[in-house]
């Protein structure tokens, strides 16, 4: 049943997790913390990148870094804890506060803009891993002990389905968009202005996401070396694969369960103990990291703790936006003949 392999993916996750706990004393601290400092360093360079998108869309407005960087942070850390991408909405709210008469679906589309990078990289390491053969065949797949992965795989008209319905209410809400908000494109197309800037989307954007993404290899790597399994290209870019795969479909926090499943199938060298220790262990850091990086955050910049309070005031503002929106299309409508 799913529910039964659901339940069995996160019993192993926390499994794995006292199989971290035991191993405590083993792990390599210095390589730990500074692969921490390059988890923020990431994160630093890919706020840097949307503030630049942000300041193609609204160059007349003057939007600091500083906020926008605690907004960045503070949607990781909801992510970290909450499956979904919840903490993506969390960025664009708290985003948009800060750009005075800026528009939900400008700030939204210009998020957007980062996964033309992100969706490219992510490619590139999966046809690598599995060009080196670092990933399972196919045939192997559905028989993994993780629920995220085997339940797909064994039902593939399932997956197709729900793909096909995600995309229907994408092109539904989209079409509901376009006829009751009557600028909506043309601010969608006003947080993707700097695709249009070639030179200036590889010099502002495109850069500082490379450099983000070095982080992230570099990050991976002293986790490698942290927990005592060698830090190689293969290794790094198979942990960052199998982290790409099992957050595809984020039934748990991070994929939780799906990770271990997949290292402990794919990463070989290592004992199965380490690489259960290295991955809930890096899991677990990761996400702690970036709780206390996000709510360090809001509570710095945003002088509050209450982020459910900040999505709700961010919520209000959205509303109203999209009645004073709706209110000003109606302005425009023609008058029947006749009428005063």
């Amino acid at each position: 049943m799913p529910l039964a392999d659901l339940a069995s993916s996160v019993e192993r996750f926390f499994n794995a997790a006292a199989e971290f706990f035991r191993h405590l004393s083993e792990i390599h601290w210095g390589s730990f913390f500074v692969a921490l400092l390059c988890l923020l360093a990431m994160q630093l360079c890919r706020s840097w990148a949307w503030r630049n998108v942000l300041r193609a869309a609204y160059p007349e407005k003057r939007i600091d870094y500083l906020p926008l960087a605690a907004a960045y942070l503070a949607g990781a850390g909801i992510n970290a804890v909450i499956p979904a991408h919840a903490g993506d909405v969390t960025k664009v709210f708290l985003a948009k506060r800060q750009i005075p008469g800026s528009s939900y679906p400008a700030v939204t589309s210009s998020f957007l803009v980062q996964t033309v990078f992100d969706t490219s990289v992510g490619i590139l390491v999966l046809l690598y891993a599995i060009s080196q053969g670092l990933l399972p065949p196919l045939p192997e797949i559905p028989e993994l002990p993780a629920f995220e992965i085997s339940f797909w795989a064994n039902h593939p008209k399932t997956l197709a389905i729900t793909v096909g319905a995600l995309l229907l209410a994408i092109v539904v809400g989209v079409y509901y968009l376009a006829h009751r908000v009557r600028r909506f494109w043309a601010r969608v197309k006003q947080g993707l202005v700097i695709l249009t800037q070639p030179r200036r989307y590889m010099r502002e954007v495109f850069a500082w996401q490379g450099l983000g993404w070095i982080f992230r290899f570099a990050a991976f790597w002293f986790f490698l070396e942290a927990f005592g399994i060698p830090g190689t290209v293969a290794n790094v870019m198979l942990v960052m694969s199998v982290q790409a795969i099992a957050n595809i479909v984020p039934f748990t926090p991070g994929g939780a369960g799906a990770q271990q499943a997949l290292l402990v199938a794919t990463l070989h060298g290592p004992t199965r103990a380490a690489v259960l220790s290295f991955s809930v262990g890096t899991q677990i850091a990761m996400a702690a990291w970036s709780v206390a990086l996000g709510f360090g955050a809001i509570l710095l910049v945003f002088r509050t703790t209450d982020w459910r309070g900040l999505i709700r005031q961010a919520q209000e503002e959205a509303d109203c936006e999209e009645e004073a929106s709706a209110g000003e299309g109606g302005k425009h409508k023609p008058q029947p003949a006749g009428s005063p």
